[in-house]
């Protein structure tokens, strides 16, 4: 299995290198540093497979995999990063690159998810893939909302009261106390501090 390398860090690259070495079926052809590199590598050597960071100093891994693509260059892609953010997990999967690790997981969880995708499936951190489901549920407890009632969640989430809600929404504030029990009890949650939280990440500010 021949493996390629691209990380802007070369501590994070020395790392990868000292965890591909314990698998002997693995041979590590190439470390790049940048998306050109990275790109002239693909090109020129026969790679199996590629771990890819997200972040780069002139572009980003999913540049490189889209250009490899376009240009038929036959490799599998793993996106190996930091990045805990849904939006980056789900462009992945939306262009059906083969694996996705986060950096935080063990040597062994890698060499796995080498064997995997080189056996042609695909390997997702199973942390991403817990994200993933409870984002899903979230949303589908946020559709059980009104329009009035995610009016009434962004507005905890700037922290107004229900004073001002009230005024913001030209409703009285009964109303407003009414909307924020439905809310809370939607959501299953205990109080607006929990509530605020919620709008915060689910980006609903």
């Amino acid at each position: 299995m021949k493996v390629m390398i691209v990380d802007d860090h070369p501590l994070v690259r020395q790392g990868l290198a000292a965890v591909l070495s314990l698998d002997p079926s693995i041979v590590l052809v190439a470390e790049a540093g940048c998306k050109d590199e990275a790109l002239k590598y693909l090109k020129d050597l026969k790679t199996d497979i590629a771990l890819i960071d997200i972040r780069l100093k002139d572009g980003d891994g999913f540049e490189i995999i889209t250009e490899a693509k376009n240009r038929n260059i036959n490799c599998k892609f793993i996106i190996l990063t930091s990045s805990v953010d849904h939006d980056d997990f789900e462009r992945a999967v939306e262009m059906e690159v083969d694996g996705y690790i986060i950096k935080e997981a063990f040597p062994e969880e890698v060499l796995t998810a080498l064997r995997v995708v080189y056996q042609g499936r695909k390997y997702y951190d199973p942390y991403m893939m817990e994200l993933a489901l409870v984002k899903d549920r979230d949303m589908g407890l946020i559709e059980k909302l009104t329009p009035r009632e995610k009016e009434v969640l962004s507005a905890i989430g700037r922290g107004m009261s229900n004073h001002d809600i009230a005024k913001t929404l030209f409703i009285t504030e009964y109303t407003v106390k009414k909307h924020v029990s439905r809310v809370l009890d939607k959501l299953n949650l205990k109080d607006r501090t929990q509530a605020a939280i919620y709008a915060h990440k689910r980006r609903m500010i």
